[in-house]
């Protein structure tokens, strides 16, 4: 809020909020970044394959969604966002070893200090996956070489002769069309703001 208390045109939003009423307060600013962040929201092919158009996937998709279901990564990776919505257990330090990683990360633990939370993280949205991958991100792969690990480590899931090519393209009818000009920066009104400093003044 002191930051926004520097642009005079945005001030009596922001006594708002102390006050607890007006445009600026919590439930709004709540409402307000949920609107924005709707605008976020990418439908893909998948989306048109779920609403009946069986077209919209190419049948090496169809043949991978097939596979990504019967090899058991909805056990984690369901729901509309297909993943995201739950917390699990992870095989997370046999996945560092399979990876050779350097910095061993105990999920929630480190948050809670939680004995049972160890080795306990969010599963990651799958969607847009192609374009950022978030088990990519851990794994330090790319994303066939991610599919086949998790499906070893997580899933002992021996590698199939075929490989898990038909899942990555599945993986691929997950990403989205962005909606143009979503990276820019809004333009605000002029403030006292120093853009240097990395906090804003008490």
């Amino acid at each position: 809020m002191a930051r926004i208390k520097l642009f005079p045109a945005m001030r009596s939003i922001a006594e708002g909020v102390s006050r607890g009423s007006g445009p600026g307060h919590a439930g709004n600013w709540a409402k307000a970044i949920g609107a924005f962040e709707r605008t976020l929201v990418t439908p893909s092919r998948f989306d048109a394959f779920l609403a009946g158009d069986t077209r919209a996937l190419s049948p090496e998709e169809r043949t991978g969604l097939r596979k990504f279901i019967d090899t058991g990564c909805t056990a984690c990776h369901n729901g509309a966002d297909v993943g995201g919505g739950i917390f699990q257990s992870s095989a997370s330090s046999r996945i560092m070893t399979a990876t050779r990683s350097q910095q061993p990360d105990k999920g929630r633990f480190d948050v809670t200090h939680d004995p049972q939370d160890t080795y306990v993280f969010k599963v990651p949205s799958l969607r847009n996956v192609a374009m950022t991958p978030p088990i990519s991100i851990r794994l330090g792969r790319a994303l066939p070489e991610a599919v086949r690990i998790m499906a070893k480590v997580q899933l002992g899931r021996a590698s199939q002769r075929s490989g898990y090519g038909d899942i990555v393209a599945f993986l691929g009818s997950l990403t989205g069309k962005l909606r143009r000009g979503f990276v820019e920066a809004p333009i605000l009104p002029a403030s006292g703001l120093n853009v240097s400093q990395t906090e804003a003044p008490q």
